[in-house]
């Protein structure tokens, strides 16, 4: 009976050993590098918030194009989606750099990639030549 009872708990230690270590990179707060790793809902987050940012400034520039912003709204509207943006990526940045370093996606989209708007440290967009593809090939 002894034996039955050691047999029984020493199955529930190991088994409860097993699902700590099989769980463990799924609970949050542990990270592998002694949790200098950005957490990954943060970087989602701005992640999601650049891509917006982007989206409404090709929006402004196909209102202004199509007419339905003058050139002053245009403008102040750019002015402020660029500046927003800019702060959008510096945050993310500074996630980034306190994690593994930058992604290989966020530094192409940040050059042009994925026809995303290149924005440059001044806040205004690095012009793409005219009938250049946005990441199609012809």
């Amino acid at each position: 009976m002894a034996t039955d009872t050691l047999a029984a708990i020493l199955t529930l230690a190991l088994l409860a050993l097993v699902i700590v270590l099989l769980t463990g990179p799924f609970r949050p707060g542990r990270h592998g590098e002694g949790g200098s790793e950005p957490a990954p809902d943060e970087l989602v987050t701005l992640e999601a918030q650049r891509e917006a940012k982007y989206r409404e400034i090709r929006d402004a520039e196909l209102d202004f194009r199509t007419g339905k912003l003058s050139a002053d709204d245009h403008a102040l509207v750019v002015a402020t989606l660029r500046a927003e943006a800019i702060d959008i990526l510096k945050r993310l940045r500074r996630l980034e750099g306190a994690g593994e370093g930058r992604s290989a996606r966020a530094g192409a989209e940040e050059a042009g990639g994925e026809g995303a708007p290149a924005i440059a440290a001044s806040g205004r967009p690095t012009p793409r030549p005219r009938g250049a593809s946005k990441g199609r090939s012809r």
